[in-house]
């Protein structure tokens, strides 16, 4: 399931530094000529693909990234030091667009490839450079250069590595909106996602991973029936199916295990691929029932369905459960980027 992420950041490079007016002072050497050396050269600004980045989440936080400026030369015809580059790490597969002209400026798709995006300023000139067989106490300099400073449109293209599936209202958006920053529609009715929905879960600092939501399944979906079959054929791409179950529906006399069973034979017919994905059980819900009453359901349940795959008991409402179920999620997609 493809989606784009996208982000604007502000990069500044920093201004080279000014020459050195100096003239040298010894003893003895009344008329030592001019010694003022180059200033520094300013700071770039480079983008680096990095692919332990999977989104642009981080960007929402910072969005000004700024060189440091070459410092003045100095006499004895010393260079002043350069700025140190700026490396920005981003995802791989991401589209730089200035956001002035919508010029593309280029896209990074191999792990390490770099991308210059703003030149840092070029030092300016100390009295050295101005000495001539005419002048030879030259009382010139030139100022550094400014560095380039521009706006920034950050795309990338998304794949998203957490699949979402389950029945209408089994609290699928709930879940999303407690685990990201997305905003499904959230109603006590079926259907309240018309379209996929898209979340970037942030663990911490460049660890994140995307799931995506998509439209509860009925029986017959594989056939065209409700609105799951539109994409069905999408979570063949994840990594990694959540099967969301609605662990209070029972006391609306539902049958979960013919519940869930339903969906896995929606995923069977449908493709056998998607059916061999790896699927985690979990279960919603669990705040609508007594604290007493949660383990001894979830236990006779896996045993109904012997079930001994991984599973989860969390609560989207509340987000109980939720951390933990972020943490495993994403140490599963980095073990497998690693295998790939």
């Amino acid at each position: 399931m493809r989606f784009v992420d996208e982000a604007t950041i502000t990069v500044s490079a920093g201004q080279g530094g000014a020459g050195c007016l100096s003239f040298r002072r010894e003893k003895y050497i009344p008329k030592g000529g001019p010694d003022g050396g180059d200033g520094g050269d300013g700071g770039s600004v480079y983008l680096v693909a990095d692919e332990s980045v999977n989104t642009l989440i981080d960007f929402r936080h910072k969005r000004k990234f700024s060189a440091p400026k070459g410092l003045q030369g100095e006499g004895k015809n010393k260079r002043g030091k350069s700025g140190d580059d700026v490396e920005v790490r981003v995802p791989v597969g991401i589209t730089i667009f200035a956001v002035d002209t919508g010029e593309q400026i280029g896209d990074l798709v191999r792990h390490g490839q770099r991308l210059l995006v703003a030149q840092g300023g070029f030092h300016g000139l100390g009295n050295t450079r101005f000495k001539s067989s005419v002048n030879q106490a030259p009382r010139r300099i030139s100022e550094g250069s400014l560095g380039e400073s521009r706006e920034l449109q950050l795309e990338l293209t998304l794949l998203a590595d957490v699949g979402l599936l389950g029945l209408p209202n089994a609290g699928k958006s709930t879940l999303l909106r407690a685990v990201s920053a997305a905003t499904p529609k959230i109603a006590d009715y079926p259907f309240t996602t018309l379209h996929p929905q898209l979340g970037v879960v942030s663990v911490e600092a460049h660890r994140s991973f995307v799931v995506a939501d998509i439209p509860g399944l009925i029986e017959g979906s594989a056939e065209g029936a409700g609105l799951g079959i539109q994409f069905l054929k999408h979570l063949a791409r994840t990594r990694l199916l959540l099967h969301v179950v609605d662990l209070a529906a029972v006391e609306l006399g539902n049958d979960l295990v013919h519940d869930i069973n339903s969906i896995v034979n929606e995923l069977e017919r449908f493709d056998d691929t998607l059916a061999a994905l790896p699927r985690w059980m979990v279960f919603n819900k669990i705040d609508l029932l007594p604290v007493e009453e949660r383990e001894p359901r979830i236990k006779q349940l896996l045993e109904d369905l012997g079930w001994d795959g991984p599973w989860f008991a969390i609560s989207g409402e509340t987000r109980a459960g939720c951390e933990l179920l972020c943490q495993r999620i994403q140490t599963h997609t980095e073990l497998e980027g690693f295998a790939e």
